[in-house]
Formats: structure tokens, sequence, C-alpha cells
């Protein structure tokens, strides 16, 4: 399972420098100037998972895979990307293979860092992004929407229903909703998919501030981001950020309590982004390797054996699984088996997270 998310923004909000930290590299250019980022820089990131580490102290693999995010460092966009501003077209099409959008905002000022709008306004950044990202919307919509037109005149039922849904989608764009805050069913998601709307995409923010307005940021929020729900919004001083990436752990977590904050930044991204993709992780430990596998939540038992194989799903039989809990308080599958906290699963199994679970299943 591929997982990738967009990091997106206007130019200077500091989209190179946190990418370059996520990577723990100098990988992505950092200038201070628009489009210093043309093509998209890639980088695998790994979900932060400390139970991965306490199966590993009882198995003792030979190799520890955690799950990982794939992050995608796109150009910095601009008021009138939507009609090809500033190489806008081709900036939205990266951003529309991504599986989700990380917006970071500004929210320092700074004389020796060029803002492109003239002054820092962190919501008002937002709205450019987010308009741009509708006309986009509006402009793949048009096309679709004259020809599903066309074919609801012929009285189908299906070719009605369609092109009722796409006259929803059309109302919400024009009332500038963006499409993930539309109630949308399964199904009509699923009957607009092949169309890979920017605006259905979960979306996370993340506002790039100063060290002191890091402890303060729910009055932060309140004064320059109105409107704006704080679950959905990660602070990160991007400053710190790349201090933490070249110091130990040691090191890193005295500069954490030093500036009173339990973790990264960028922990904090990786962690929310994984669970804006509605993910959820089972494992499975042996000898070999102890590894994370990406889930989405509420899978059944055969969709999470068919990631790690699609002949797993196909020849599905049943799935060993102990609670992760139950594991390591017994000290291994072993144990847990004896116990009796070992149970075996049918194809009806809803997997939870942190599952550890091995697969029959026939070839």
């Amino acid at each position: 399972m591929s997982l990738s998310i967009a990091i997106v923004g206007l130019p200077n909000v500091g989209k190179s420098t946190l990418f370059n930290a996520l990577l723990r590299s100098k990988k992505a250019l950092a200038a201070n100037y628009p489009f210093a980022t043309i093509d998209p820089n890639v980088g695998i990131v790994e979900v932060p998972d400390e139970r991965l580490q306490k199966l590993s102290e009882i198995v003792h693999p030979q190799k520890i895979l955690p799950a990982v995010v794939e992050f995608h460092d796109i150009a910095g966009l601009v008021q009138g990307a939507s009609k090809g501003e500033g190489l806008g077209n081709k900036f939205l099409a990266h951003i529309r293979e991504c599986d989700a959008i990380l917006q970071i905002v500004r929210g320092f000022k700074d004389d020796n860092i060029i803002h492109v709008h003239g002054d820092v306004n962190p919501k008002r950044d937002i709205e450019i992004i987010e308009a741009e990202l509708m006309l986009a919307d509006l402009q793949t919509l048009e096309k679709r929407l004259d020809k599903a037109r066309s074919e609801a005149r012929t009285g189908k039922k299906e070719a009605i229903a369609a092109a009722a849904l796409l006259e929803k989608i059309e109302g919400a764009l024009n009332k500038g909703v963006m499409l993930n805050q539309l109630e949308l069913t399964d199904e009509e998601k699923l009957g607009v998919r092949d169309l890979h709307f920017l605006t259905i995409k979960p979306q996370l923010y993340v506002v790039n501030v100063k060290e002191d307005e890091l402890q303060n940021f729910p009055e932060f929020i309140g004064t320059h981001m109105p409107g704006i729900s704080p679950s959905s919004i990660v602070p990160v001083c991007a400053k710190i950020e790349e201090e933490l990436v070249e110091l130990p752990p040691a090191e890193a977590k005295e500069l954490l309590n030093a500036v009173g904050i339990p973790e990264s930044g960028l922990n904090s991204i990786i962690r929310q982004a994984y669970d804006l993709l509605g993910l959820m992780t089972y494992f499975t430990a042996g000898v070999q390797e102890v590894r994370a596998w990406q889930v989405p939540k509420g899978a059944k038992a055969p969709q999470a054996a068919g990631v790690i194989h699609t002949d797993f799903e196909k020849g599905f039989i049943k799935a060993e699984v102990v609670s992760y809990k139950d594991y390591i308080a017994s000290g291994g599958e072993q144990q847990a088996k004896e116990k009796g906290l070992l149970r075996l699963e049918g194809k009806d199994y809803t997997v939870q997270d942190g599952d550890v679970m091995h697969f029959r299943f026939s070839s």
C-alpha cells in the first residue's frame, strides 16, 4: 500500500525546510525565492511507533520494518495557479497524484524572508490555496458535467443519478465548500473517484511559527486562524526541527523539554498524517523480521492479509491473532497461546490496531 502526502503552500513558508527535517537530510533545496522547487522531491518517512521496539525486545528479529508514509514536496503555489500562473497546472497535477494534502502556512514574521503577499496572514494564505484547488476542481468537473447532463436526457436512472451527483458537487464548489467537507456516501465517492478531485482529499494544516509561539499556540489560532478546527492544525517551528534532527536522542529530548513541547512537530505531523488517511497498524513478529503493516481502519482479516501479498487474501483460511497488549504481557506468542490468548479468526474478523497476526492460506 503506497501512501503519499503532498506538502503544499505558498512560496517561502518553510515547505522544503520541513521536508529536509522529515527526511533527516538536506536533500530538498531550501531557498529564499519562489519556485526554488519545481519538480517534487519525494521522501519515505517512518511512522513513529514504540510498539515495534517492544515487540523486537521479545522476538529478537534480524530486521525491524516500520510503517512508512511518502511525502512529496510540491513547489510553492501562487494565486492564479489554476489558470497556469507560476507553472500552476504542473504543480496541481503533482498534488492530484497524492492521497492527502499537508498544507503548510507561515505564522512567523521575518523581514529577511520574502512573503509573496507582503505580510503574514495564515488564514488568508489557506484561503488562497484552497480557492485554487476548488477552481481546479471546477475545471475538472466542467467537461464531465456537460456529458452527464446529456446522458441524463435519455431518462436512464443511472445517468440521472450521475448528473445529480456532479451538480451537487458543482453547487458546493461554487459556494466555496471543499469537497472533503461535503457529505458524500461511499457510493458517491466511488462514482467520482476517477475524476481525482483535489479538494476531496483529506487535509492537514501545519503552521510554521517562531519558538515562543509554540507554547501559546491556542492563542495564536484564535487570533490568526479563526474558523479553522484546532484538531486539524499542527504547530511546528522549522528552525527547532532542523536542530532536533542533528542532535543525539538524549540531547533532542533536552531541547524539547527546554521549549516545553512533548514531542517534535515532525513526529506529530507523521502521526496525524497517518491518522488523516484513516489508517491503523497491525504487526507480524518472527525471527526474520518484526514489521508494521498499514491497513484502513475497519479492515477485515483477508484485506489485512492482502497487504502482505494478494495470494494471502485470495487463499485466506484463518488468522492467528494476539492483541499487542496480551503479546507483551505474556512475553511472546507461545506464552500467549498457552494462556489461551491466541485466537483463530475468520473472514469476518475486523482487525484491531496493534493486533499481532499470522495468516493461514491455501496457495
